[in-house]
């Protein structure tokens, strides 16, 4: 989360820096107009072809074109990309070299926003992938990390044809594409709000190392969602308010919404993380209660046995004339005194409310 790649000193700016392990392109694109649509595949592995394919997709001057990029593990098909475009390499940089910062740039053919999605992966931990958003007079291109996203809806909506998404130009689509993503955030906090409502009883009835280990664990997942949710405030900031010549006016309310999601997450991200420190201070007050809870009953065990100990020392003592040691029934007075002054302790401790947790006001 913290590191950057960037290429080498010796490199020049703009050198692609593409991710270890990261998968080979899937490439999406979906043609549409107010009355038609055409989804396809583009293969990637003839780069002639990908070329053509792209370009007779273009072509349709009435029809605008949402490209998805699945993926950023080839650098010629990048590269081709940006060439078809006219993207300058220093964008395509942007998108491969993550994790990038949130941001959003007007450039002179198209404009650029770099933002995150997150989701859970099977072990419930939260994911983070970039997502880089580039549009310009008829076109939307989508950069994502790893196939599978939060988009689907958009997708849809352009299917069904219904609502403006169609009759909209592609500033539209952008918009769609990053309330999407932005969207895509609430029921991730609602699944960790509850995790921490749990973690919270948790702390009160047994804290332990787990416990701990578990909040600290949610202070380093929420200082994740807080560094990628910051700035794209202040990216979504500059679509909703400034005048961009590839943001329409109208749209721009749209955007203005959208501002609006992420200064509600920004506000449940920081309650959330108010929420996770004062978990730390519960965790050593109770920790620090059943110590004292410990020390108490040490401290009444070894106050119980302080007369027992000094009757019992007084009589054990060595010397020939003792009182009371030829009366018959000293061993049984003996004991009983033992247990009477024990059960009188106990009870004075019980009316006191220092045992059981009792609920009587202490005198």
């Amino acid at each position: 989360m913290f590191k950057k790649r960037h290429a080498s000193a010796e490199f020049k700016p703009g050198t692609l820096v593409i991710p270890v392990g990261a998968p080979q392109p899937i490439v999406k694109a979906m043609l549409y107009s107010p009355t038609n649509l055409l989804e396809k595949p583009i293969e990637t592995k003839d780069i002639s072809k990908f070329e053509q394919e792209i370009i007779e997709l273009l072509n349709n001057k009435d029809c605008n074109l949402w490209l998805d990029i699945q993926g950023l593990g080839s650098e010629d098909i990048l590269l081709k990309i940006a060439d078809i475009f006219g993207l300058h390499v220093l964008t395509i940089a942007d998108v491969v070299n993550i994790p990038q910062r949130p941001k959003a740039e007007n450039l002179e053919s198209h404009y650029l926003f770099v933002g995150a999605m997150i989701e859970l992966n099977s072990d419930n931990i939260i994911e983070i992938d970039q997502v880089s958003v580039i549009w310009g007079k008829n076109f939307v291109l989508t950069f994502q990390e790893q196939p599978g996203d939060v988009l689907g809806p958009v997708r849809n909506r352009l299917r069904s044809g219904t609502g403006q998404m169609r009759k909209s130009k592609c500033d539209y689509l952008a918009y769609a594409i990053i309330d999407a993503s932005i969207d895509g955030y609430y029921p991730i906090l609602e699944n960790f709000g509850e995790k921490l409502e749990v973690l919270g009883e948790e702390l009160i009835k047994a804290p332990g190392r787990e416990s701990l280990q578990r909040i600290y664990e949610a202070k380093r997942e929420l200082l994740k969602i807080r560094k990628i949710i910051w700035p794209q405030r202040e990216a979504l900031n500059s679509l909703a308010r400034d005048e961009i010549s590839f943001v329409k006016k109208e749209t721009r309310v749209y955007f203005r919404d959208t501002y609006d999601h992420v200064i509600q997450l920004i506000d449940v991200v920081e309650t959330y993380r108010e929420f996770v420190s004062g978990f730390i201070d519960i965790y050593l007050s109770s920790n620090s209660m059943r110590m004292n809870e410990v020390m108490k009953l040490l401290t009444i065990i070894g106050t119980i046995f302080m007369p027992l100990s000094f009757f019992a020392s007084v009589y054990g003592m060595n010397f020939r004339v003792l009182p009371e040691l030829q009366y018959e029934y000293s061993y049984f007075i003996f004991w009983a005194c033992m247990i009477a002054i024990t059960v009188g302790m106990l009870f004075y401790f019980q009316r006191k409310g220092w045992l059981f947790n009792s609920s009587r006001e202490q005198e």
